[in-house]
């Protein structure tokens, strides 16, 4: 399965910032390009098995490559298209800072944004988009 999976966007499932952020990219993907996992999915952990343990709150598997943190955020972005490709402009700050500024809003996100119990389930039109 990994092998045909060309955009997959891995998501901490029980984070609300999380799931809002992966609703509003199912808005916005206009291309129907990307596919969904939460990272407390067998096949999340498949693709980071490898990746520090540190990774819990976004992965995109974009092309057969892993990309985590704010990298993956900017790639998410640019493959959404246009206003959103605007913000590879920050690809130009060095990785370790941005990365720093990710994880300051990761380490947080729980008590600004809260967490569910559970992951969501998506909507029936939306269903399609998530591998479990």
């Amino acid at each position: 399965m990994k092998a045909e999976i060309k955009q997959l966007i891995l998501f901490d499932g029980v984070c609300n910032f999380c799931n809002k952020t992966v609703n509003f990219i199912i808005k916005k993907d206009k291309k129907d390009q990307f596919r969904f996992a939460s990272l407390q999915s067998k096949i999340a952990q498949d693709f980071i098995s490898g990746l520090p343990s540190n990774t819990d709150s976004i992965v995109y598997v974009r092309n057969q490559k892993v990309l985590v943190k704010s990298t993956a955020a900017l790639y998410i972005a640019m493959d959404l298209g246009y206003p959103f490709k605007i913000l590879a402009i920050f690809r130009l700050i060095p990785t370790s800072w941005r990365d720093s500024c990710y994880d300051y809003i990761a380490k947080n996100r729980y008590r600004w944004f809260g967490k569910i119990d559970q992951c969501e389930i998506p909507t029936e039109h939306n269903r399609k988009k998530f591998i479990s």
